[in-house]
């Protein structure tokens, strides 16, 4: 049995809301997330990663720039974290970055998140372990989702059934068996907030749409909502993946150019949430599960509209947040990375198959040694 050891995990993730940081006690019976803290993307930076994740000049200079400017973000994030919680980093094992998604093209056969680990390591003096997705892409995988195993891990009921429901940019479920010989099944839904934050931006110049204010206060178009739902990607079978790639601001104002007819503001986006609530609830449909249990995480967790949408939806299933599971919705997918890079220093796979698509369980992530 390993000794009980601490690590950090690093989340940035499609929605730019910021950096999520936590650090949790980890061995191969034990997980105790010990803190979590929330750090602010600089508004050039986020706009320098939006304008990234679509395709524009002269990229390979701006992907470099980007790179060692997150490499020294996420680094300055850790750093602070370990100040403020009076940790040293002789404490941390080691650091599992994610690093910020720009592109995500599995159909292509690749993946790139970017935020140099040389830095990061560098910088804190920690090992880092990162670039997780691209080795299950090797084996003829999707690359995510991948904080499936995670859930596995942490949250089986050996009771009943649960669904995990993770609501950041992108909306992905994970669900969970009581039977230890079943498959693991995971996949991103759709868009979780992207869509919504986009069109606020847009219309608004808000970052987001708080508790879903907005939304709540407009009407959804049933002949907008039926054209967005006849995306391809939402008829796809699992194993599925999504981001940014396909769900973006002008994927949605062609959409609203080819629909032709005028549309209040608000309404568009109360036709969103409805948008992200339905293809959830039809992914939650899908596998007839009696009596399941569905927790949610992710910064759509605090979206009180579209909580209260999703219930409409998956009535009669009991809807909570993972905190009735003993772990906060804002620190899971950090917790996960964190999990993640304990996993690749005990030489342990990190990916499903079952989830992803990839021909075998493999190693996730490359590492990077602190020098001390």
């Amino acid at each position: 049995m390993t000794a009980i050891q601490r690590y950090i995990g690093v989340m940035s993730g499609t929605s730019l809301d910021g950096i999520d940081v936590a650090v949790a006690e980890i061995d191969e019976d034990h997980f105790r997330l010990v803190a979590g803290e929330a750090y602010p993307i600089p508004a050039k930076l986020r706009e320098q990663i939006l304008a990234l994740t679509q395709p524009s000049d002269n990229e390979i200079d701006r992907l470099g720039e980007l790179d060692t400017a997150l490499g020294e973000l996420f680094a300055e994030c850790v750093s602070t974290f370990i100040r403020t919680h009076q940790l040293k980093a002789s404490d941390i094992h080691a650091i599992g970055s994610h690093g910020q998604t720009i592109r995500h093209r599995p159909e292509r056969g690749f993946t790139l998140q970017i935020g140099d680990p040389n830095i990061i390591a560098a910088r804190t003096n920690i090992t880092t372990v990162a670039d997780f997705r691209r080795r299950d892409l090797c084996f003829g995988g999707q690359g995510a989702p991948l904080v499936p195993a995670f859930h596995q891990a942490l949250f089986t009921s050996n009771k009943r059934s649960r669904i995990i429901l993770n609501i950041g940019g992108m909306a992905n479920i994970t669900l969970l068996s009581p039977h230890i010989d079943s498959n693991l099944t995971g996949y991103d839904t759709g868009p979780g907030n992207v869509l919504l934050d986009a069109w606020i931006t847009h219309s608004k110049q808000l970052s987001f749409d708080s508790s879903g204010q907005w939304a709540a206060s407009g009407s959804v178009d049933k002949d907008l909502l039926t054209l967005l739902l006849s995306t391809e990607y939402f008829q796809q079978p699992p194993p599925k993946s999504t981001g940014r790639e396909l769900f973006h601001l002008d994927w949605l104002l062609k959409r609203l150019e080819t629909y032709g007819q005028p549309v209040a503001p608000a309404d568009v986006q109360a036709t969103l949430a409805e948008l992200t609530a339905i293809t959830i609830a039809h992914e939650v449909a899908r596998h007839n599960l009696d009596e399941v249990e569905l927790y949610v995480c992710g910064g759509g967790a605090h979206n009180t509209h579209l909580m209260s949408r999703l219930e409409a939806h998956i009535q009669p299933r009991l809807i909570e947040d993972t905190h009735a599971l003993g772990l906060s919705p804002d620190w899971v997918e950090a917790a996960a990375f964190a999990w993640l890079a304990y996993r690749n220093l005990q030489q342990l796979s990190g990916n499903c198959p079952a989830v992803t698509g990839a021909s075998q369980a493999t190693l996730l992530g490359g590492v990077y040694p602190a020098f001390r």
